[in-house]
């Protein structure tokens, strides 16, 4: 059994904290949805644009962008397939 390694690096970037999930933090939480594209069948979400009107993503592989306006009653669901 190999004892436990030390990491080898440590990166602190000011303005970021560890553990966004801590009520503490103040980093503020991106809305988001999930996007299947269909185009190379990969996963990938899609982060809700700064005037808060449009989803707006690329796909990670061909970068085919897909843009997803946000209606006035929204829904519930957070996953989809853009084809």
């Amino acid at each position: 059994m190999m004892p436990a390694r030390d990491p080898d690096y440590i990166l602190d970037v000011e303005g970021l904290r560890e553990g966004t999930e801590d009520p503490g933090c103040s980093a503020p939480k991106r809305r988001w949805i999930g996007i299947r594209f269909d185009c190379c069948n990969v996963y990938h979400r899609v982060y809700k644009t700064k005037d808060g009107t449009w989803y707006r993503g690329w796909c990670p592989r061909c970068l085919r962008e897909v843009r997803i306006r946000v209606g006035p009653g929204g829904t519930d669901a957070r996953f989809f397939i853009a084809r």
